[in-house]
């Protein structure tokens, strides 16, 4: 870290530093900030700069620093939906290993406590030698369908009129295809086979560290049975409903933004012939 290209972007709390034009950098002076404060190498940029993360203090207090009036913290969600594609999977991984790190502080194996090695992707526990990598939670992230209709479904936490596709984590034993068609049964009592599972895409979600993996199923029943425990609401939809909802154009529902795998889940569906 001691050359003069050295680019670092800052976290606090999981949430990145960000000016107006984006993600805000800084050259070798970011550790002047919080000298202790932990780092990841993240990587290489076109130029061959390394790129660091830095993990300021809880605490730490913007407007008495070096960085006083040139940005401000922001809330995750919205702060990668205004930065590039690039740099908000940059932030979303320092985010997953930070506090992957955070939380796993002691070993599995012996329960002493462990030491960040190979620049934050690792850690090594010094008194039985063990080695602990970062965990990622496989997630099944799914769309039913039938006959030209679709299920979308919310949780009662979420604004009113905002819809999503339905989700859950991959349990022990299972395939993403079984979890899928596990989760659709438990959150809506929507029968669907596994095999009929059509891989979409993935995402990375580090809430905390979750591999999105998306998905469209056929279903075999209209009849939904939500489980209140999980969702406040599931409904059927058509693709014209559907299309309206991803436009911005539905009188009474949203859709996940373009960032989230779910918005494109619903887009390949909707977009397709009837």
């Amino acid at each position: 870290m001691q050359q003069d290209n050295v680019l670092f972007f800052l976290m606090r709390n999981g949430e990145p530093f960000v000016e107006k034009q984006g993600l805000f950098w800084m050259g070798p002076e970011a550790r002047k900030l919080s000298p202790a404060s932990p780092w990841l190498f993240m990587g290489e940029d076109k130029t061959g700069a390394p790129v660091f993360a830095l993990n300021l203090p809880p605490k730490f207090d913007v407007d008495s620093s070096l960085i006083a009036g040139v940005g401000s913290f922001g809330e995750f969600r919205m702060a990668v939906g205004a930065i590039s594609a690039m740099e908000a999977n940059l932030v979303s991984t320092a985010r997953s290993l930070f506090m992957w790190h955070a939380s796993h502080g002691h070993c599995a194996k012996c329960g002493g406590r462990v030491g960040v090695v190979e620049a934050g992707w690792k850690s090594q526990c010094p008194e039985c030698g063990a080695e602990h990598f970062p965990r990622t939670d496989p997630v099944a992230i799914m769309l039913a369908v039938k006959d030209g209709k679709c299920l979308i479904g919310r949780q009662a936490m979420w604004p009113a009129g905002f819809m999503s596709c339905l989700a859950g984590f991959c349990e022990p034993g299972e395939t993403i295809e079984q979890a899928a068609a596990r989760e659709l049964f438990e959150e809506a009592g929507i029968m669907c086979d596994p095999a009929s599972a059509e891989y979409v895409a993935c995402q990375p979600w580090p809430f905390a560290s979750s591999l999105m993996v998306g998905l469209i199923l056929e279903a075999e029943n209209f009849e939904i049975t939500v489980d209140k425990t999980e969702l406040d609401e599931a409904r059927w939809i058509t693709r014209a409903e559907a299309r309206e909802i991803l436009s911005g154009k539905h009188p009474e529902l949203l859709c996940p933004p373009a960032m989230a795998i779910a918005h494109h889940i619903l887009k390949t569906w909707a977009l397709r012939d009837d």
